[in-house]
């Protein structure tokens, strides 16, 4: 009877640390589906993107199922265009032509993506702008170390909070989301 009580604690042992293992295996996994939420600030940037072509730079704070993070994007618009998903008699639409982020996690874990496409849908009217960046994933360091390929999705509604002397807007607030995949 000895010998079968021993066998059944060591099953048992087993059993709870195969579960402590793929626990603690899932726990540092990244999920496939990203969602986030985000809130910050943007402004013109000095970073040079393309030549003659103005960049914004967006700070941004945020929380989601990767956890808290803070996110750094740095764009550049191209030239005002005609677009059916921006139309209106005071809109304004505008590709964005280059440009990247980097978010940094709560851990140290760095995740970098480069610009694919996006837009910006400025709406006069409303006094705000709806503003999408799509990203491809190109790596990371820590959790995001072998991580590339995947793609996520930014959209923004940017609207104005200072302006200069001349009452041109100059720093705007953004609330957003972050979507896609690892």
């Amino acid at each position: 009877m000895k010998e079968k009580s021993t066998s059944v604690r060591i099953k048992h042992v087993a059993t709870a640390t195969l579960l402590l293992i793929f626990g603690a295996a899932s726990a540092y996994a990244q999920p496939s589906h990203v969602s986030m939420t985000v809130s910050g600030s943007a402004a013109a940037s000095t970073v040079n993107l393309q030549p003659g072509v103005p960049a914004s730079e967006y700070q941004l704070a945020g929380n989601g199922n990767l956890g808290p993070f803070t996110l750094r994007v740095i764009s550049a618009g191209g030239t005002p265009q005609q677009s059916s998903s921006c139309s209106g008699p005071l809109k304004l639409f505008i590709p964005v032509v280059a440009g990247g982020a980097l978010a940094r996690f709560e851990n140290g874990d760095l995740l970098t993506v480069l610009l694919t496409g996006g837009n910006d849908c400025i709406d006069f009217a409303a006094g705000h702008a709806i503003c999408t960046r799509v990203f491809q994933v190109t790596g990371g360091t820590g959790r995001f170390d072998n991580t590339s390929g995947g793609t996520l999705t930014l959209v923004m509604t940017v609207k104005p909070a200072l302006g200069n002397a001349s009452n041109s807007p100059v720093f705007f607030s953004v609330t957003g989301t972050v979507t896609g995949t690892l």
